[in-house]
């Protein structure tokens, strides 16, 4: 299924680590496309998801190495540019959320104070408009009492609002594409689906593109569109989203029969066996 416009296209993207003995491949000759549509990316801890995720904005930092053939967005080549340019990409065009807000967030600034710098890096305005944006973006993301949790610090706000304070900021900018690195991973159930569903919510109204990176191929399946599997590094299968219980790889298949299913029964659930020759395949060209 080819998208008419791609946001973002890959091709032949590689990811490496030299060491002492050898050098590390983490991301393993990687090409696929993303349009304005929801595309998870989904693979055990290891894979590469992250690492991708971060590559597309150029955040691969010596000693790692980052090479590819092209990383082209809305017809912009990255790879060309300079990081002076690249900082007017970053948040503005493209935005990334952290999988762990704790870390993502400055401890010593007021949260609101936060979404408000991140607007006025990429847009000219005052500050009194900034801030009237950083309180309708804490709104837009199912925030009660926008002006109390503007105030705050982020040891003040629990995993869940954390989260959603840094959709919030990377949303305020209004990207063309947004990058979740496993944004629900640390959060309870109910917590996810309101997580999820402000992110549905936001990209459906704004028609942007989203990558969303996880290693839950149930949730995966029930909030994306597409679903691209990466192993050691490589992609492996890309299917619709709606097809993931279809899958033929057998990596896939030895995901999907190890996580538990409420619907089936059964008295052990089976260990993934791995196949040294997934190693050395061809990397898979998951254009769609």
């Amino acid at each position: 299924m080819s998208q008419k416009s791609d946001l973002i296209r890959v091709e032949n993207l590689c990811v490496s680590f030299p060491g002492h003995n050898k050098t590390v491949e983490a991301v393993r000759g990687l090409s696929f496309s993303v349009g304005r549509e929801r595309v998870g990316i989904v693979g055990e801890s290891g894979s590469g998801k992250s690492l991708t995720g971060r590559s597309i904005l150029r955040l691969i930092r010596p000693p790692g190495i980052m090479t590819a053939d092209k990383i082209e967005f809305n017809g912009i080549d990255l790879m060309s540019l300079t990081e002076k340019q690249m900082r007017d990409i970053r948040g503005h065009k493209i935005s990334m959320v952290m999988q762990d807000p704790k870390y993502s967030l400055n401890p010593v600034q007021r949260v609101g104070e936060q979404i408000a710098e991140a607007y006025r890096v990429h847009n000219k305005t005052t500050k009194k408009q900034a801030k009237q944006r950083a309180l309708d973006m804490l709104e837009s993301v199912q925030i009660r009492d926008p002006e109390r949790v503007y105030n705050t610090y982020p040891h003040e706000v629990s995993g869940g609002m954390g989260q959603r304070i840094m959709i919030a900021m990377m949303l305020a900018p209004e990207p063309d594409l947004l990058i979740a690195d496993e944004p629900t991973s640390a959060l309870d159930v109910t917590v996810q689906l309101q997580v999820l569903g402000v992110m549905d919510k936001l990209v459906k109204e704004k028609g942007m593109g989203l990558i969303f990176i996880s290693h839950d191929l149930n949730l995966v399946a029930s909030f994306c569109d597409r679903v691209i599997i990466m192993y050691a590094g490589r992609i492996v299968e890309t299917l619709n989203a709606s097809d993931l219980h279809s899958a033929k790889h057998p990596y896939t298949r030895g995901l999907l029969n190890s996580l538990p299913r409420i619907d089936e029964r059964k008295d052990k659930l089976i260990a993934l066996k791995r196949d040294p020759a997934w190693l050395v395949e061809e990397s898979v060209d998951a254009f769609a």
